[in-house]
């Protein structure tokens, strides 16, 4: 028990340098990203006819303003095709206004997606992939606001033939309280670096959910929208099935706002310990593996099995420089986020947080989604009220 007892200190003063080479390589993907993709011009002047989809359900904060801002798209033939769960939903005098104060645009509403499923969004997909007009599909949440720019930057890359999707970053807008402001950091220091770092090692396998551009040839590839519709991470795994048709998937720099709506944090911690479960079990190793990103829990260990200055100043000191400049390359200088700088300090609080959440999520079984609570059992999605009592 001594030679254990001594030999610990050593040992996690070693585990936790692995962080920070964690670190330095999400600073070094990041800046290559940035930096190859920061000023690109659109490129071909490729403009086929597209289909916005739009799965919506109930009414999301700025709803009627994010709506719009897909209507003063500057391109040249496009169509808005949303679909909806029953004629009573609260969303559609939203939409109503927008064909009355849009009356050039091609605005259409479905009312259902005629499927039994578990993930309702994806039965929503689903039905608006087969009923779209165009070949060429752009796929976007309820809550995404964009530029006018937006469908010409985002289709652009599908004019090579080896693109089969293209995804983009997205950050929140109007955050009001310390969660939506906590959530944001959260974003831009720890969830955007994983992206690069998984792009830098081993290619774009993977897709966004705010934002996917792709065709219906490519859905149909691997059988389309419905062969997921029991299954989460829908965004995850479309990116996945497309590359695994050997399609490219393009991650471009290019960002969407999405409108923040987090009013506590319990909302914050249901909605990251859902991504942390379904990462448990779509990925389990790189869920484990996120043990050695934790720099500021591994540093403080360090400090507490060897109390000195020395140790506090090298490891906390490295853990706070190697942050602060990843924060400030992905959200400053890529991003652009105007203000990042005053809520820089809020990193080390969200390390803090996301490292509880990630310990918490070992002995999570189940998923909050849309109000009810699943177990993910072999990839789906199976109600918890409907799993026998021995689950």
């Amino acid at each position: 028990m001594t030679i254990v007892a001594h030999s610990l200190p050593p040992v996690v003063l070693f585990l936790a340098i692995l962080p920070f080479i964690y670190y330095v390589l999400a600073i070094f993907s990041a800046f290559r990203f940035f930096h190859r993709t920061l000023g690109r011009t659109i490129g071909p002047d490729f403009t086929p006819p597209v289909s916005n989809l739009k799965p919506v359900r109930g009414l999301d904060p700025d709803a009627y303003e994010n709506f719009a801002s897909f209507c003063r798209q500057d391109y040249p033939n496009y169509e808005i095709v949303f679909c909806v769960g029953t004629a009573d939903d609260p969303v559609l005098p939203v939409i109503e206004k927008l064909r009355s104060d849009f009356p050039e645009r091609r605005i259409r509403v479905l009312f259902g997606s005629g499927r039994a499923a578990t993930n309702d969004k994806v039965a929503k997909l689903a039905r608006l992939a087969s009923e779209a007009e165009y070949e060429h599909l752009v796929i976007s949440d309820s809550d995404v606001r964009v530029k006018p720019d937006y469908l010409r930057r985002i289709v652009s890359p599908l004019a090579n033939p080896n693109v089969g999707a293209v995804t983009c970053l997205y950050v929140s807008t109007g955050e009001q309280n310390f969660v939506e402001n906590l959530q944001s950091i959260g974003m831009i220091s720890d969830f955007y670096p994983g992206l690069l770092v998984a792009r830098q090692l081993d290619g774009v396998k993977f897709a966004l959910g705010p934002t996917i551009a792709t065709t219906r040839s490519r859905l149909a590839e691997f059988g389309g929208y419905q062969t997921i519709e029991n299954r989460p991470a829908d965004d995850l795994l479309v990116g996945r099935l497309i590359a695994e048709q050997g399609h490219e998937i393009e991650l471009s720099s290019y960002t969407i706002e999405t409108v923040a709506d987090y009013q506590s944090l319990r909302d914050l911690v249901h909605k990251r310990l859902r991504w942390l479960v379904v990462m448990r079990h779509m990925r389990p190793w790189g869920h484990l593996g996120l043990l050695f990103t934790q720099g500021l829990s591994w540093s403080v260990l360090a400090v507490l099995l060897t109390p000195s200055w020395l140790v506090a100043i090298a490891y906390l000191g490295t853990y706070l420089i190697l942050r602060l400049t990843l924060t400030g390359i992905v959200g400053i200088w890529g991003l652009e986020q105007a203000g990042l700088s005053k809520r820089l300090l809020l990193v080390p609080v969200w390390d803090a947080v996301a490292f509880t959440m990630w310990v918490a999520s070992f002995a999570r079984k189940t998923v909050r989604w849309r109000g009810g609570d699943y177990y993910i059992r072999d990839g789906m999605l199976v109600p918890a009220t409907s799993a026998s009592s021995g689950d």
